[in-house]
């Protein structure tokens, strides 16, 4: 009996020490994965965002874009971006906007500054009040306040009657505002006034500004010339014609290497002088209207509502590449005169479809279907006037036949595409290699669906619900199997 027990003792003292064997060696490859889990998530951690993390948004929210990684590629001076924002209440978008500038060039520096520590901070730069998550740069002794509210657009809901976000421009206000603290001089763009002009928008001056170009009126009435500092004029479709003296002045500039962007409207009032500086240059408007002949470029049942073709050139690379539309309305065609001379070059930045037709006699008209000696399409809307003057000096002009193209509700209506328009033609009249004029569009708050086959939906269902359960069974009884044997 006794020698029994001794057997039944030393069996049962034998399992203890295997089950004490096998719980040790599972607590240890338990903890030693934890180890690993933790550590590998602070490797991770110190990686690069860029590699770490993968934008998925279609409009890719949370990537900075190819003019910005080239200007903090390109940095030589060291930039501080102060970020006001009280703990507890930062951004998500804006602090991982900041992380890729950070990661983007060594001269680059973000520090957070909490108004609640340092509550006179910010008025060392500006004597208005900040909104929470905005950010200061600087560089030397140049600074400029990107503020949280124009790094987000908004709209109104008719609806509700409520405000909502519909887009973000973090990285064009950002990298806006970091091109500015680094440049030594701002170009300057001179629009011409004292011809019944048209104004411009506050959104259109934004765009403008937000190319780092200054504002200013020119009257060349009271101007001897154009001013020697004007980087580019703007002509912004006159309602009366200009004078003699001032086409003379224009087109002395012009001569010169000037850079222009002109527009025009239909109109039958005599404008022989505004029409002469762009004869100089080979082109003229049509009389009369182009109406849309072909559904698929005009909207709302509204032929003169024209959504052009968008040529290949320089100016229309990034409205091309994106698949975009440029919307434009009651606009003449442009005609390229026989007798230019051999220097200059014309090339088309917007046309019509072939099916377009232009109506002249506007005061007969009976029908927008088109008639017998209607001119037939199809039509440039939008030029591009390029003369080699040598000595490393051209004329550049942008002409378009049509101010609506820069209309706040145009440019809303192709979600303003017509400025993005804007801002690549001032890019391409006022941008050099070492002067990069800033053309970021902001980031629509677009949702998109995600499709997925109904074929990968069967086989993932059943990978998930089936093979993967079934697969984790067969490695458990394995397991056990093996440690039974033992």
């Amino acid at each position: 009996m006794k020698k029994l027990k001794k057997m039944v003792n030393a069996h049962r003292n034998k399992g203890n020490k295997k089950m004490l064997k096998h719980g040790s060696y599972s607590i240890a490859m338990t903890a030693l994965m934890i180890a690993i889990v933790v550590i590998l998530n602070l490797v991770i951690q110190e990686i690069p965002s860029k590699y770490r993390e993968f934008d998925l948004s279609s409009q890719k929210l949370y990537t900075i874009g190819e003019q910005t990684e080239k200007i903090l590629k390109n940095l030589k001076k060291d930039v501080n971006l102060y970020y006001i924002a009280q703990d507890g209440t930062e951004s998500n978008d804006i602090e991982k906007l900041l992380e890729k500038y950070e990661e983007g060039s060594k001269h680059i520096k973000v520090e957070k500054k909490d108004p609640a520590v340092y509550p006179k901070f910010a008025s060392q730069y500006t004597s208005e009040q900040l909104s929470n998550n905005s950010i200061i740069v600087e560089c030397g002794e140049k600074n400029k306040v990107v503020d949280y509210q124009d790094m987000y657009e908004t709209t109104v809901n008719y609806q509700t009657y409520s405000q909502q976000v519909t887009g973000f421009d973090g990285e064009g206000q950002l990298t806006s505002a970091i091109n500015y603290v680094v440049s030594e001089d701002m170009p300057v763009l001179y629009t011409l006034t004292g011809h019944d002009e048209l104004s411009m928008s506050e959104s259109m001056k934004e765009t403008i500004q937000k190319s780092n170009i200054e504002i200013r009126d020119l009257n060349l009435l009271t101007e001897e010339a154009v001013p020697e500092d004007t980087e580019c004029l703007f002509i912004f479709s006159p309602k009366t014609d200009i004078a003699e003296d001032e086409a003379k002045k224009i087109i002395s500039y012009l001569e010169n290497g000037g850079k222009a962007i002109i527009l025009s409207d239909y109109t039958e009032i005599e404008m022989p002088n505004f029409n002469s500086v762009l004869e100089n240059y080979g082109v003229q408007p049509e009389n009369g209207i182009i109406l849309e002949g072909d559904q698929d470029h005009y909207i709302a049942q509204n032929q003169y509502y024209l959504l052009p073709n968008i040529e290949s050139h320089e100016i229309n690379s990034n409205l091309s590449s994106k698949s975009k539309y440029v919307l434009t309305a009651l606009s003449p065609g442009i005609k390229s005169l026989e007798n230019v001379r051999d220097t200059i070059k014309i090339d088309s930045i917007l046309t019509t479809s072939d099916s377009a037709y232009q109506k002249t006699d506007l005061e007969n008209m009976e029908t927008t279907e088109k008639e017998d000696g209607d001119l037939e399409g199809p039509f440039p809307l939008a030029v591009s006037i390029t003369e080699d003057l040598g000595d490393d000096k051209k004329t550049q002009i942008v002409y378009f036949a049509s101010s609506a193209i820069f209309n706040d509700q145009m440019n809303a209506t192709v979600s303003g595409a017509n400025y993005e328009l804007l801002s690549s033609s001032l890019s391409w009249l006022c941008g050099t290699e070492e002067d990069n004029s800033i053309s970021i569009p902001s980031k629509a708050y677009d949702m998109t669906t995600l499709m997925i086959p109904a074929s990968d939906v069967s086989f993932w269902s059943i990978f998930v619900t089936a093979v993967v359960p079934v697969g984790i069974l067969l490695v458990g009884f394995g397991i056990w199997l093996k440690r039974r044997k033992q």
